[in-house]
C-alpha cells in the first residue's frame, strides 16, 4: 500500500492525494458507503461504480455473527463473496461492542458479550479482531479498540485511552505473527481515541505513530460533541499525525462536517447517513436538504438535483419520488439512498479538483452556506 500526496490546498490544510492497494487506486478525499453486512443498503455494486465508489467499509462484528467466518472463508474472502471487486476497509466491531451487543464485560484481556442477535457469548481481544479482518479479507483492517462515551469525565477517558494502547500493542503484535489469506496485503490503521480532551488527544497521536502504520484514524468523535469542539480535535491530532500517510476520520458525517474536516488535512471518510437518511426520505442536494416527504414537494416536477449527480437525479422528478415515499414503495429508499450516495461521491470529487486547481477555500465557504439550508 502507497500513499501518494499530491497537492496541499492554499490558505487550508485540505489534501489531494492518491491512495494505492491492492485492489486498485484510491483518490482523496474519499468517501466511503458503509456496507454493514458487505452490502450497502438498496444499492446494487453497479450503481455504486457508476456514482464513483473507489472503496466501501463493512463490518466486522456483523460479518463475524452472520454469516459467520466459516462461509465467508470459504467464499475465497469477502471480495468474492460479495463480488465487490475494488477495495474494502473493515472496522474492527468495537463500536457496535460498546453499542449494540448486550451484557458487556470489559477487562485487559478483551471484551466479553452477547450476540445482538441471539444471545449467544462472544470474546472479541485485539489478537482475535485481527485474525477475523485477516479472514474477511478486507484491504484496509482497523485495530481495536474501546469507544467510550463522547461525554467520558475526563479521568475515565484517560483510562479508556491506555487501554486502548496496549490493544494497539497487542494488534500489531498479532498483525506482525499472521499473513493475508488471500493474496492481497492488507494494510492495520491504529485509532486514536482521547474523546474531547486536547491532552489525550495529543497522547494518542503521539503513541501510534510508533507502529509506522499506512495510515491512521480519527475515532471517538461525532458521538453527540458540539461540531466546534470535533473541529477542534480534529486540528489536534492532524498537527502531529505524519504529513505523508492517510488520516481516516471514522463515521462522519454530515456534508458540512465532511467539508470541515477535509479543510483540516482529513483524507478519509464513512458514514451511514446518506443512506439511513435516504432511507427516511432526507435528501442532500447541491441547494441543501430536502425532506421528500413534504407537502410543498406534491406537484415539483423539477428534478431531484439539476447537476445531476446520478441518473436518478434527472429521470424521476421531486413529486413521483415524493409520491413513492408516502407510498411506502421500496424505490422510493433505493432511488434516494442512491441519489445521497452519489451526492457525497460528487462533494469529495468536486472539493478534490478544488484542491488542486487552488479555488477550495472561495467554494468551501460557498458550498458551506448552501448545505446547511433546509429547502
Amino acid at each position: 500500500m502507497n500513499f501518494h500526496l499530491e497537492h496541499t490546498a492554499r490558505s487550508s490544510h485540505a489534501r489531494a492525494g492518491l491512495l494505492t492497494t491492492d485492489h486498485g487506486p484510491i483518490e482523496t478525499p474519499v468517501f466511503m458507503p458503509v456496507g454493514t453486512a458487505a452490502s450497502v443498503k438498496g444499492i446494487f455494486h453497479r450503481d455504486l461504480k457508476e456514482v464513483g465508489a473507489r472503496i466501501i467499509l463493512a463490518n466486522t462484528y456483523h460479518l463475524y455473527l452472520r454469516p459467520g467466518m466459516e462461509i465467508i472463508e470459504k467464499a475465497g474472502g469477502v471480495h468474492r463473496f460479495s463480488t465487490w471487486d475494488r477495495p474494502m476497509l473493515t472496522d474492527s466491531g468495537g463500536f457496535q461492542v460498546f453499542s449494540l451487543a448486550q451484557c458487556r464485560k470489559l477487562t485487559e484481556e478483551g471484551c466479553r458479550f452477547s450476540s445482538h442477535i441471539d444471545g449467544s457469548k462472544h470474546l472479541f481481544n485485539p489478537e482475535k479482531v485481527v485474525d477475523i479482518q485477516r479472514t474477511i479479507g478486507a484491504d484496509i483492517m482497523m485495530a481495536f479498540d474501546e469507544c467510550p462515551p463522547g461525554d467520558s469525565p475526563r479521568d475515565y477517558a484517560a483510562k479508556s485511552l491506555r487501554l486502548t494502547h496496549r490493544w494497539l500493542e497487542r494488534c500489531f503484535e498479532q498483525y506482525a505473527r499472521t499473513q493475508p489469506k488471500y493474496g492481497h496485503y492488507q494494510a492495520l490503521f491504529p485509532i486514536v481515541q482521547g474523546c474531547t480532551y486536547p491532552d489525550l488527544r495529543s497522547e494518542s497521536a503521539r503513541f501510534v505513530q510508533q507502529f509506522g502504520a499506512d495510515g491512521y484514524a480519527i475515532g471517538g468523535l461525532a458521538v453527540g460533541e458540539p461540531a466546534p469542539v470535533m473541529y477542534e480535535m480534529i486540528e489536534v491530532v492532524n498537527a502531529i499525525l505524519p504529513q505523508d500517510k492517510p488520516r481516516y476520520l471514522m463515521g462522519v458525517g454530515t456534508p458540512v462536517n465532511i467539508l470541515e474536516a477535509i479543510d483540516r488535512g482529513v483524507d478519509m471518510f464513512d458514514c451511514v447517513m446518506p443512506t439511513r437518511n435516504g432511507r427516511n426520505g432526507m435528501l442532500f442536494t447541491s441547494e441543501g436538504i430536502i425532506n421528500i416527504r413534504n407537502q410543498k414537494w406534491r406537484d415539483d416536477f423539477s428534478p431531484i438535483d439539476p447537476m445531476g449527480h446520478c441518473f436518478a437525479d434527472t429521470l424521476y422528478s421531486k413529486a413521483y419520488l415524493r409520491h413513492l415515499a408516502v407510498s411506502g414503495e421500496m424505490l422510493a429508499a433505493q432511488i434516494a439512498s442512491l441519489h445521497n450516495i452519489a451526492f457525497y461521491m460528487w462533494l469529495v470529487d468536486e472539493a478534490r479538483r478544488r484542491i488542486l486547481d487552488d479555488t477550495f477555500p472561495e467554494w468551501k465557504r460557498e458550498m458551506v452556506g448552501k448545505l446547511m439550508q433546509r429547502l
